[in-house]
């Protein structure tokens, strides 16, 4: 691609974030602090919400539409036990031919709405051998392992820096938070480790799953790492939750059935419910901060 190319690319990408920056202003009844990304099976959570709009991604302009069953396709916005959230009730993933600046595209917009806090959830293949299959894990750092960046292009100065910072990529604040939640909950399977990202859509071999396990990943998917450049580029602060589906063993590798995957996280899903709702709760216990108005 030449320099005429990637310019006309990004003024592209630029122009569709605007417009649709726009139609939301006018739509959404509020903006939330925080947005609720659900991943695969993972989408019950919205029905626990009190909502003031539902959109279908289909109606949001220049919004990618989600090819994957398990992902309805919703922009929600309401009260979750008082709070106000928006929730995406599904997401889009590189291995349904999306670049990762389309995949991270509804946080950008979200971002430029004004919303601060991004918690999102995933369904994950453990790779720690001391993980068990239905635990809840809480990133603590990631590997990007996509081979793609949203961030690559010429950088909107008004959208974040260059060159962003990500020593800490994931807020201390919500990781005490959502361990303390784990705790309260009586939840005994949460625990933190370093997620992968892997373009997908095939899954590990065996060498794969031994080679990610040496790099220092203890679960590793196919999402969500495109959603958190974008949202930290942007100065949002970020709570990353995989559900680990199964324990992936190099020397015993099992084969992995994606119907299997989605049981599993819909086997855990009410304690993830419970763990987010006890976040919110602990997060914005402030009555202020759950006023629509401000």
């Amino acid at each position: 691609m030449n320099d005429t190319q990637t310019h006309t690319k990004n003024t592209n990408h630029i122009q569709q974030v605007e417009e649709c920056v726009a139609f939301l202003q006018k739509k959404l009844p509020f903006i939330p602090p925080l947005v609720i990304q659900l991943g695969t099976g993972l989408g019950a959570l919205a029905r626990q919400v009190q909502p003031a709009l539902i959109l279908p991604y289909r109606d949001i302009p220049n919004f990618p539409v989600s090819t994957v069953n398990s992902h309805p396709g919703n922009l929600i916005v309401g009260h979750l036990h008082g709070t106000p959230v928006i929730v995406l009730q599904g997401r889009f993933h590189c291995y349904e031919g999306y670049s990762s600046k389309e995949v991270a595209f509804p946080i950008r917009v979200l971002s430029l709405l004004g919303v601060k806090t991004l918690v999102l959830t995933n369904a994950a293949g453990g790779l720690n051998p001391a993980f068990a299959p239905g635990s809840i894990m809480i990133f603590s750092d990631h590997l990007n392992l996509l081979g793609d960046n949203p961030l690559r292009g010429p950088n909107v100065d008004t959208w974040g820096p260059r060159f962003p910072d990500f020593s800490v990529p994931y807020a201390p604040e919500l990781i005490k938070i959502a361990q303390e939640s784990g705790q309260s909950c009586g939840l005994d399977k949460v625990v933190t480790g370093v997620y992968a990202c892997i373009p997908g859509p095939s899954l590990e071999t065996p060498a794969e799953t031994r080679w990610l396990r040496g790099c220092g990943a203890d679960a590793v998917g196919m999402s969500s790492i495109p959603e958190i450049l974008v949202a930290r580029h942007a100065g949002m602060d970020v709570l990353g939750l995989s559900v680990i589906s199964n324990v992936n063993d190099p020397d015993n590798l099992q084969p992995i059935i994606l119907e299997e995957i989605i049981a599993a996280a819909a086997a855990v899903e009410p304690q993830l419910e419970r763990l987010i709702i006890e976040i919110i709760r602990r997060k914005y216990h402030d009555a202020s901060l759950t006023d629509p108005a401000r």
